[in-house]
């Protein structure tokens, strides 16, 4: 028998790491000479690059970076084992948590160190990047990101413009003859699961603004100096950077991404399931295990981990267990994808916070639970 372990984590409670060490130790109680594969994996978020090194042998490497309001952080990510695909989250250099409440003005803050980690890796040999953008603390349109890759963006006076949200209105030439000559050579997959233009009320600024600190008229001055900005670059390159789905995410970071280094924006589960070479690891795999914190109809509608592993089993004919906290209308979904089954670990009526402090002994519970019917149904005729 071999069995593949690919969870999501119960956010707040299990990381996707936790939750594959649980299940191997189950594994072994009932099924001694199974062959195990672990692959933690996740949608982009928090997490992800820790969940990958993991699945894929890889190394961390933490490195000082430029924080969202020009302060020193520290940032880690990865390098995954093949030596040449990095992976990184953006919120680990620009994110929203390093910002006070208090504090929160998007016309301040920078996207320049997720620049300074992908140069980074650029210059660790990476020829592959994966990168999240969930979380951003910015609204600069990347151009923090872009000035650390060499870009230059000047004024009307041609002095250089500082790489924050409130310069955006300032930018009348942008200069990408300095980048990296290396990214040329280097394919960029960006994990993006929303298809927000930049512009408009359903744009970067608008949408996602607000819980960065824009009030309504910071939110109407940033969406001025945005349209400036988009209108500047895309004659620099010569392509529109702003209406293509994702321009939008992370305060714009989709459309420097995308529009200007042309890199690919993917949903989550998919750019993840591809660096870690997840179809290749399913060959000779009898039983797949996976699962997330809740999985109700949206997990089915917008493809989350479960449903994102199910549709690749679905083409090997692997049956797949989804082990879950809670279960929502519209899960059953899971079972029109592939042969597949759902496990709760909740045992009995109980609080929403018992249960996440509960969850590892709950989770080992379940897991042993799953594999005693498995093995009641090896023995079926």
């Amino acid at each position: 028998m071999k069995l593949l372990f690919a969870p999501d984590s119960f956010k707040g409670s299990l990381t996707a790491i936790q939750i594959t060490d649980i299940l191997e130790k189950v594994a072994v109680r009932h099924f001694p000479g199974a062959e195990m594969v672990s692959i933690p994996v996740a949608d982009g978020g928090e997490g992800t690059t820790d969940a990958l090194l993991r699945a894929d042998f890889g190394q961390k490497f933490r490195i000082p970076v430029t924080g969202p309001l020009f302060e020193k952080e520290d940032a880690s990510w990865g390098m995954l084992g093949d030596g040449e695909t990095a992976v990184m989250e953006m919120a680990q250099a620009s994110g929203l948590p390093y910002v006070a409440e208090a504090h929160r003005d998007p016309r301040r803050t920078t996207s320049l160190g997720t620049g300074e980690m992908i140069r980074n890796a650029i210059q660790m040999g990476a020829t592959k990047i994966l990168i999240g953008i969930g979380g951003s603390a910015t609204n600069d349109g990347g151009m923090g990101m872009l000035a650390a890759l060499g870009a230059k963006f000047t004024d009307e006076a041609g002095q250089e413009v500082s790489p924050v949200g409130g310069s955006l209105i300032k930018v009348a030439y942008a200069d990408f003859s300095g980048l990296m000559p290396e990214l040329k050579d280097v394919d960029i997959t960006v994990i993006c699961d929303v298809t927000n233009p930049l512009l408009g009320e359903s744009g970067a600024t608008w949408i996602y603004g607000p819980q960065k600190g824009a009030t309504p008229d910071i939110r109407d001055e940033l969406e001025e100096g945005m349209t400036n900005y988009a209108k500047v670059v895309s004659a620099a390159v010569g392509r529109d950077i702003a209406n293509f789905p994702g321009a939008g995410a992370a305060g714009g970071l989709g459309a420097a991404l995308g529009g200007v280094l042309q890199a690919r924006l993917k949903s989550g589960i998919d750019a993840v399931l591809e660096a870690v070479r997840f179809d290749q690891k399913l060959q000779g795999v009898d039983l797949v295990v996976t699962g997330e914190g809740r999985i109700d109809g949206q997990s089915v509608r917008f493809g989350k981990v479960p449903v994102g592993v199910a549709k690749r089993c679905a083409a090997h004919n692997i049956p797949v267990c989804a082990i879950v906290g809670g279960i929502g209308d519209g899960a059953e979904g899971l079972y029109d994808v592939c042969e597949s089954t759902i496990q709760t670990t909740v045992s009995g009526p109980m609080l929403l916070q018992d249960a996440m402090t509960n969850a590892a002994a709950l989770y080992e519970s379940a897991a042993d639970r799953l594999f005693r019917a498995i093995k009641i149904g090896m023995k079926l005729k």
